[in-house]
């Protein structure tokens, strides 16, 4: 069985501008299989990006229907703990991202993104497109 899919930022993005790219394909493919979720850190960095109001509005509008992974205490201290450990490797990725991989870890989700640096972390599965 697939896991489920965190669809990052980047991946978003290229999907809101390029749907017919290969990356919108597969987020639109990943949408109608219903094997989708976001994260909190994901919403507000798309939000951010709105030109206008109603852009703003429409996008909230959609990214509701998605489901969130919520974080707790626990997320906080497991992502800390992750960007602990990876900066004594020499490695260091936006925290950001770094929640969205511990709620991945955490959900056995993969990740859908264009950023390089998740294959850096530990126990990351990224999703093939």
């Amino acid at each position: 069985m697939k896991p489920d899919i965190i669809v990052d930022t980047s991946a978003w993005i290229d999907y809101f501008n390029k749907p017919n790219s290969k990356i919108g394909k597969a987020v639109e493919n990943i949408i109608k299989q219903e094997k989708i979720f976001i994260a909190g850190v994901i919403l507000t960095e798309l939000l951010q990006g709105a030109k206008v109001q109603q852009e703003f509005d429409d996008l909230l509008d959609s990214m509701l229907a998605i489901p969130v992974l919520e974080t707790d205490l626990n997320t906080w201290i497991e992502t800390g703990r992750l960007a602990y450990t990876l900066r004594r490797q020499g490695i260091t990725i936006p925290t950001t991202d770094l929640i969205i991989a511990t709620l991945a870890r955490r959900e056995n989700c993969a990740i859908l993104s264009l950023d390089h640096h998740f294959k850096k972390i530990p126990g990351i599965q990224l999703f093939q497109y």
